[in-house]
């Protein structure tokens, strides 16, 4: 993590010194990342300064928080094909910008802040995105560009988990409670795929662009379609394989 915000810092610090402090760059963790989160999340009825002393103070109550974050931002800038590594990731990655924000927003929720987490969530919708306060990520995500994206209160989204934009995590709303998808560790879900009701999908599966899934679909498969079936030629596009479980 330190290793990662320090390529961060340094880059940033080189290519264009105007952009470390309002980025909250070259300053020590935790404090550069809420000072970053504030930055872009600023509430209308909150001054700025105040803003950033509760996500100050949320970070240094949660150690594990910016570990969390670096992660993300190391996954997001290594998985994606386009050029910038973690200065672009950091600086315009809305994927990144989304997740950042959940972690403190799920932090908050599970404080029982739950309207400071709304507050938080309001002001995101610049991302395009729309993220349950209470959906539960694990670590290493890649989410690509966010627009579009939708993930429902009881939906948990295990590690190294990869999303494109326009992601649906819905309900059929014909159940109560826990009626969110489960997507296993390493799955991938493509763009405007449409996944509905309290169904596992399996580690490392993937899900093809465009599909809408209702049932549960095995490790180590692809499915693709509407509605979505198993397919030949599975290839996880990350290089992860059965023998890694």
């Amino acid at each position: 993590m330190t290793t990662a915000w320090d390529t961060l810092c340094n880059t940033l610090g080189r290519a264009e010194p105007a952009l470390c402090g309002a980025g909250g760059a070259i300053i020590t963790l935790p404090a550069g990342l809420a000072a970053r989160l504030a930055a872009f999340t600023q509430p209308v009825w909150l001054n700025a300064q105040t803003w950033q002393s509760v996500l100050h103070d949320l970070f240094s109550r949660n150690s594990n928080l910016a570990e969390l974050v670096m992660e993300d931002l190391t996954a997001i800038a290594g998985r994606n094909l386009e050029e910038g590594g973690l200065v672009a990731t950091w600086i315009g990655g809305r994927g990144f910008h989304a997740l950042f924000a959940h972690r403190a927003i799920h932090a908050l929720w599970q404080e029982n802040r739950q309207e400071l987490a709304q507050a938080l969530k309001a002001s995101l919708y610049t991302t395009g995105c729309d993220i349950h306060p209470a959906a539960r990520f694990g670590r290493r995500i890649f989410l690509d560009h966010a627009v579009g994206t939708v993930i429902g209160e009881t939906a948990t989204i295990g590690d190294d988990v990869s999303l494109w934009h326009g992601v649906t995590l819905g309900s059929t709303l014909m159940e109560e409670g826990d009626r969110h998808p489960k997507i296993g560790p390493g799955a991938v879900i493509g763009a405007g795929a449409i996944i509905l009701g309290n169904i596992t999908i399996g580690r490392g599966a993937i899900v093809a662009a465009g599909s809408v899934v209702l049932h549960a679909v095995p490790p180590w498969r692809l499915v693709a379609g509407n509605p979505a079936a198993l397919k030949t030629g599975y290839v996880h596009p990350f290089g992860m394989k059965p023998e890694q479980d």
